[in-house]
């Protein structure tokens, strides 16, 4: 449940929970790779994620990043606005997204990945809504599964490119941010309450 309209927002990792999901998510990757991994990381919203995974993987790791437009209204689909530079045939790959949804976009980026010839392809995630999945895909690495109905915001996730630079996530409502983006502002002057 999104908390009430006005209500403050609350912490659904906090900075100290963000780096231990980190590191475990950075481990089972290293174990599952130990030849290596291409990291390929969804633009705007996964480059934080990105960035601390890396520093915590113990293979060899190589960084790539797609972006994507968003849906086309009454489309279903999704352009690629920057592709991948390297290659990554017979390579093992790991899409790295903020948050998967419906899983209509990352089902996109698998295929997207296949056609270009990866060995193995397998996608992590910060954060995972399962109950809102129309495409049956498996996300390997998760760091936390929310409610479908969580709005949140930090750590890459953003409100019209608000917020991104949280050092933590926490859930707000939606209402109180249409009425004014700003609401949230005094988040970053505050440490945040769990």
């Amino acid at each position: 449940m999104t908390p009430p309209s006005g209500a403050p927002p609350t912490v659904v990792l906090d900075e100290d929970a963000l780096r231990d999901r980190v590191e475990a998510l950075a481990h089972e990757i290293s174990n599952d790779h130990p030849d290596g991994v291409v990291f390929v990381a969804v633009l705007k919203g996964a480059l934080i994620l990105l960035a601390d995974l890396v520093r915590h993987v113990s293979v060899d790791v190589s960084v790539d990043f797609l972006a994507i437009s968003r849906y086309a209204p009454d489309s279903g689909r999704v352009r690629i606005l920057k592709d991948l530079d390297l290659d990554v045939t017979d390579r093992d790959v790991v899409i790295v997204e903020d948050l998967v949804d419906t899983g209509l976009t990352l089902a996109y980026l698998v295929q997207h990945m296949s056609d270009r010839g990866a060995r193995r392809i397998t996608t992590c995630a910060l954060l995972n809504r399962s109950e809102r999945r129309i495409v049956p895909l498996p996300v390997r690495y998760v760091g936390l599964d929310i409610p479908g109905d969580a709005y949140v915001l930090g750590y890459g996730l953003h409100a019209d490119d608000r917020y991104r630079n949280l050092p933590f996530v926490v859930r707000a409502d939606p209402d109180t941010l249409r009425a004014d983006p700003d609401a949230y502002l005094d988040l970053y002057a505050a440490e945040p309450r769990s």
